[in-house]
């Protein structure tokens, strides 16, 4: 019997060859190998008599070889095997291509189950490359024929019917798995135990048994996802945070001290996390956001009121370019408010106090005051968490953590943070608040983020206009120029953002890290002949400026202030600037090869635009006539909001490709059932109800322990 962490290297009749092939799809036990599911199912379940076949019919014949024969092109170039198969009602011939060991196999006089289509040329009928099985008497079992067929995800030298040729005896000598799902959850909602989905997953009676089976498998991952969550909640209700307290007066001062009135969902916003951090519990909560809706004057009033409250705020971010912009945006803001504010990245230190003598600092200097309490908000990237010569940055009195682009971070840096309070001695935990420009569904939040709670602004600034988004057609290049040039002789700035190109088939993409070197310099590459064609060609009268991701810290910070200050007209740069680059004076926002963007980073581009009160434009220049590319900047042109534009990019590309699911590390049939509502509503449902009678799962052991093993898989910060 097969257990399911048996290796299969260590199951006799597998050859290293075979192991070889099925390692590079990552399997390597049992229990790989069956997790290893179809994606579809040919339908041979019809077996009937030669004479009844039909032109473009899917079926199987039982039928006897009467004459095989192999046979080289004229060209030489390609090996035909014919046979012709024969039962009690007639003949057809059947033609395999480039497979000479199909007649080793299939000798005169074999009988055999063949299974495909049936095709018809000029001049015959006949099956091309049927599936083949050799039976022995009426009641032989079969895996490739005469039945639903699985189709598996394969690679090269690895067929569905190599996979097939596994998968059957394992599953027929397997051992009783134990189902760690509570037989009650199963049985509420109609779902087959774990044995019984295996089996008809891959070898159903009827594709209703496969959906059935595919059910209990989404569902599973889905109830993992919800108990992780829940479990996360329950735990965090028990732990103890400093409550950060400010009174309605204080609070009123700070809004009133902003140079801009806040919007209804920025205030209602603002209410949820000041109430979070009142309580002596940890705040765990989301900040979505429209890009521009004004999340970074919310989470900084957060830690302006810690400041007050003598506590500090770690505010983390995932480039340097965007913590430098959040340590300007606060500086400007909040200069008069007497808060010491640094900013602290692997390349930058600077602080300051409200009285205008900001500067660079030397890092051991500003450490120290870190560490000695004089500065209340420290911005930067995971430098914040990293350690300097050696010696970890340390807090006299960290309560708060605001984490933007909360999805780029992991629980390890999260955990880091907790770590060193606790390290201190600390009684209480910190409060965490994160913050999110990547509009995702409510549906999906719910799911993937379940564990926090959740703050959503929906809405722009008072002032801001909406911006005009047009595809430009390439005979229309000329024409969009010309108005560029009129705008920048106005006074106004412009953006040109290019695409990432990948490398060609001949460069060598063997390696990873070779490969991933190579994306970035042709991106490189790409911008530098844009930027030549733009400063030489087209506008040679302009001030134009390049960023790319090769240039050193010091380098883009300098091209950044030219550009903010108003001495480059057009910036010409990679998607470095996708999140973080403040600059109200750009009203043109141009990308080239907007079909090689998802929606989402189309949407972060536009968004670095439309930040005053002049009208600004996005251009969206593509050449590909595609149907899909013309769906999805269709969506891009129609959406009022973020969120309504996540939706449909979720609609049209799947949560797997909306969300990344490499980067997720959630199972593919949990990724594909994000969408169904009532599934999620179901689980969570479930999850709910096994925690309220076993909130530790003691009672629950095999489910304790799974849960444990899909907490190390998962990865959704």
């Amino acid at each position: 019997m097969f257990q399911l962490n048996t290796e299969l290297a260590k199951i006799n009749g597998i050859g290293q060859k075979f192991l070889a092939r099925l390692a590079k799809l990552q399997i390597k036990t049992v229990r790989d190998l069956l997790w290893h599911f179809p994606f579809r199912y040919e339908d041979y379940s019809k077996v009937v008599k030669i004479d009844d076949l039909q032109i473009n019919q899917s079926a199987t014949v039982r039928a006897t070889v009467q004459k095989i024969s192999v046979r080289r092109t004229w060209r030489r170039k390609m090996l035909i095997v014919e046979a012709l198969l024969v039962d009690e009602t007639g003949g057809i011939k059947a033609i395999w291509f480039n497979q000479p060991y199909v007649a080793q196999i299939l000798k005169d006089g074999v009988e055999a189950n063949f299974a495909g289509k049936v095709t018809a040329s000029d001049e015959e009928i006949y099956m091309s490359s049927p599936a083949y099985e050799v039976v022995r008497g009426s009641t032989s079992e079969t895996k490739h024929t005469a039945g639903l067929i699985p189709i598996y995800p394969e690679t090269r030298s690895l067929t569905s019917k190599g996979i097939r040729f596994l998968v059957k005896p394992i599953l027929n000598n397997l051992e009783t798995i134990p189902d760690f799902v509570p037989s009650e959850v199963l049985e509420s909602n109609d779902l087959p135990n774990i044995n019984t989905a295996l089996k008809r997953i891959h070898f159903p009676f009827a594709l209703e048994d496969a959906e059935i089976a595919r059910k209990r498998f989404a569902f599973e991952d889905l109830f993992l996802l919800q108990l992780n969550n829940l479990k996360i909640r329950l735990q965090l209700a028990k732990e103890k945070a400093p409550p950060i307290a400010v009174s309605q007066k204080e609070l009123d001062k700070i809004i009133a001290s902003l140079p801009f009135e806040l919007t209804a969902s920025q205030k209602q916003s603002l209410d949820e996390i000041v109430a979070d951090l009142s309580k002596p519990m940890p705040m765990n909560r989301l900040l979505q956001g429209d890009v521009g809706s004004g999340k970074t004057v919310i989470v900084a009033i957060a830690g302006i009121i810690a400041a007050k409250n003598n506590k500090q705020t770690a505010f983390m971010a995932p480039t340097e370019v965007l913590a430098r912009q959040h340590y300007q945006t606060l500086t400007k803001i909040f200069g008069k408010l007497n808060v010491g504010i640094c900013l602290l990245t692997s390349n930058e230190a600077r602080s300051f106090y409200g009285d205008d003598l900001e500067g660079k600092r030397q890092k051991s200097e500003l450490l120290k005051e870190i560490e000695d309490g004089k500065i209340q908000i420290i911005i930067g990237t995971h430098a914040i968490i990293s350690s300097y010569k050696g010696k970890p940055v340390m807090f006299r009195d960290l309560a708060l953590a605001i984490i933007d682009e909360q999805h780029r971070f992991g629980v390890e840096q999260r955990a880091a943070l907790v770590k060193q309070e606790k390290d201190k001695g600390a009684e209480t935990t910190i409060h965490f608040l994160s913050m999110s420009a990547t509009p995702i569904p409510r549906t999906l939040s719910l799911t993937l983020f379940g564990d926090l709670d959740l703050s959503i602004i929906n809405e722009l600034p008072k002032g801001r206009k909406p911006i005009i988004t047009k595809v430009v057609d390439p005979k229309n290049r000329p024409k969009a120029y010309e108005f560029i040039r009129e705008h920048v002789k106005a006074g106004r700035q412009v953006f040109v953002i290019y695409p990432r190109i990948e490398p060609s088939s001949k460069e060598n993409t063997e390696s990873k890290i070779v490969s991933a070197r190579q994306k970035v310099w042709n991106e490189v590459k790409a911008v530098k002949e844009e930027y030549e064609k733009l400063s030489t060609k087209i506008f040679p009268d302009l001030k134009v400026g390049m960023l790319h991701g090769k240039l050193k810290a010091a380098e883009k910070e300098k091209v950044m202030s030219a550009f903010s200050g108003g001495d480059l007209n057009i910036l010409v740069s990679t998607s470095v600037i996708e999140v973080g680059v403040d600059v109200p004076n750009a009203t043109i926002m141009v990308i080239e090869g907007a079909d090689r963007f998802g929606l989402s980073q189309l949407y972060q581009f536009r968004g670095r635009v439309g930040r005053s009160e002049h009208q600004s434009f996005c251009f969206l220049f593509t050449d590909s006539s595609s149907q899909t590319t013309a769906q999805r900047l269709d969506a891009l042109l129609e959406a009022k909001n973020g969120f309504e534009l996540a939706e449909k990019d979720l609609a049209i590309r799947g949560p797997g490709q909306f969300l990344g699911d490499k980067q997720t590390g959630i199972p593919d049939l949990a990724m594909r059932a994000l969408n169904n509502i009532e599934l999620i509503k179901t689980a969570r449902s479930a999850a709910e109800e096994v925690l309220k009678k076993d909130p530790t799962l003691k009672k629950h052991a095999p489910l304790r322990t799974r849960l444990k093993d899909f907490q190390k898989q998962i990865h959704l910060e």
